[in-house]
C-alpha cells in the first residue's frame, strides 16, 4: 500500500516535471493575421440581473482596439428585475453597432438552459463571421477581439481565451490560483490536441462551425453550455484551442462568499461528470493526491516533506508560469498556500455536489 501511494505521488511530480517543460518549448500559438484581413465579429452576452456588473462590461467594450465597421454587440436580457434593461437600452442607444433584446419568460420547470436559450436568440441576428462570448460581470481586455480572432489556426472551430478573478479578499486570490490551475491544463491538453471544454465567460467560433455544429438551440440541457458546445465542435471534427496571451485577458468576478463559491462549482461539476473517461482521470488524480499524502505521513513521517516541498513548489512555478503568459505576475511565495484551498474546498464541493439540494443560479432553481 505505501509502495502504491509513493508510486502516486511520483506520478503528480512527473507531472508537473513535464506540464513546465511543455510551456518553455512547446508553447502553441498562432500568428496574428494582418491588419486588412480581421474579419467582422459579432458580441454575444447575455444578461440576468447584472446592474452591478454590466458599466465595466460596457466601459470595456467602448476602449476595443478593433474597426467599428467590423464589430457587432449583442445583448440578451434574461428577464431582469433590476435596472439591467435600463443600463443595456441607454448603452445601445450610444452605439451604432448595438442590439438588445428581451428573452421569453420560460416556464417554471425550465426545460432549457436559459442563458443557452438567450444566446441562441442572439444567434440569429448575429451577422458577424466569428462569434465572441463572454459574460456581463466580466471586463475584456483592449485587444480581446484581435487576440481572439488570432487564435483560429487550422482546423480550429473554437478559440478559448484566459480568465483572471479581479475583486479584494482572500477568498478571491485562491479562486484566482483555482482558474490558473484550470486553465493550465486546458493549454496543455489543447496544444497536444486533446478536446477541453469552452469557457461561456471568453470564447469565440466560427459562424460557420456554429451553425454545423446546430448551436446553443439544439444543444441537450446541461447547467454548463459552454461545455456542451466545445464537446459538439470537437464531435463535428475540429479543434478547440487555447489562446493564453495578454491580448486574450478577460477579468471575471470573484464569488463572495463560500456558499455562492460551492453553489458555482456545484453547477459546474454536472458538467465535470460529463467529460471524458481520461479527463475525470486526471481530475481525481488531483484530488486524491491529498488521502494518499495524508496516509504516507502517517506511515513515513519526516520522510514526506521532501515530496510534499517538491509538489508545492512545481505546483506554484506551473500556476506563475500560465499567469505570465497572460501578462500578469504571482507572487511565486504566495502561489505555496495553494493546497490549503484546493483541497477542502473541493471536498466540500463534492460532498455538496451529493447534497440533496437544489441548484440556485441566477435567481432561478434547479432541482
Amino acid at each position: 500500500m505505501v509502495q502504491l501511494a509513493l508510486l502516486f505521488l511520483s506520478v503528480i511530480l512527473i507531472q508537473f516535471f513535464l506540464i513546465l517543460w511543455r510551456f518553455k518549448w512547446n508553447w502553441l500559438e498562432f500568428p496574428a493575421p494582418k491588419i486588412h484581413d480581421w474579419p467582422k465579429v459579432s458580441i454575444l452576452v447575455a444578461a440576468r440581473n447584472e446592474e452591478e456588473n454590466l458599466p465595466k462590461l460596457l466601459e470595456s467594450f467602448e476602449k476595443l482596439d478593433y474597426p467599428k465597421d467590423k464589430i457587432q454587440f449583442l445583448f440578451a436580457n434574461d428577464q431582469s428585475e433590476d435596472e439591467t434593461p435600463e443600463i443595456l437600452k441607454h448603452w445601445c442607444k450610444s452605439q451604432t453597432n448595438a442590439r438588445f433584446i428581451t428573452t421569453k419568460k420560460l416556464s417554471d420547470s425550465h426545460p432549457v438552459n436559459p442563458k443557452a436559450e438567450a444566446l441562441a436568440q442572439l444567434s440569429e441576428i448575429a451577422n458577424g463571421e466569428i462569434y465572441l462570448f463572454t459574460d456581463a460581470d466580466c471586463a475584456v481586455s483592449e485587444n480581446w477581439v484581435k487576440g481572439m480572432v488570432s487564435g483560429f489556426g487550422p482546423n480550429v472551430g473554437m478559440v478559448v481565451g484566459v480568465t483572471h478573478v479581479y475583486w479584494k479578499g482572500f477568498l478571491r486570490f485562491f479562486q484566482d490560483l483555482d482558474w490558473w490551475n484550470t486553465q493550465g491544463f486546458m493549454k496543455v491538453a489543447s496544444d497536444l490536441g486533446v478536446s477541453t471544454s469552452g469557457m461561456g465567460n471568453n470564447m469565440a467560433v466560427k459562424k460557420r462551425i456554429y451553425e454545423d455544429c446546430g448551436g446553443f438551440e439544439n444543444l441537450k440541457f446541461n447547467l454548463t453550455e459552454d461545455l456542451e458546445l466545445s464537446k459538439a465542435i470537437a464531435k463535428a471534427g475540429y479543434r478547440v484551442h487555447s489562446e493564453i496571451k495578454p491580448e486574450t485577458l478577460v477579468l471575471t468576478k470573484a464569488e463572495k462568499s463560500l456558499k455562492k463559491l460551492l453553489a458555482q462549482r456545484k453547477r459546474w461539476m454536472f458538467g465535470v461528470l460529463t467529460l471524458p473517461w481520461y479527463w475525470k482521470v486526471i481530475l481525481a488524480f488531483q484530488f486524491f493526491y491529498f488521502p494518499a499524502t495524508f496516509f504516507l505521513i502517517f506511515q513515513l513521517g519526516w520522510l514526506m516533506v521532501p515530496f510534499i516541498l517538491a509538489k508545492i513548489f512545481l505546483q506554484a512555478g506551473f500556476h506563475k508560469s500560465i499567469a505570465s503568459r497572460a501578462g500578469l505576475k504571482l507572487s511565486y511565495f504566495s502561489l505555496l498556500s495553494f493546497d490549503f484551498y484546493f483541497f477542502p474546498t473541493t471536498a466540500l464541493t463534492i460532498l455538496y455536489y451529493f447534497w440533496p439540494s437544489p441548484i440556485e443560479w441566477k435567481s432561478r432553481i434547479y432541482p
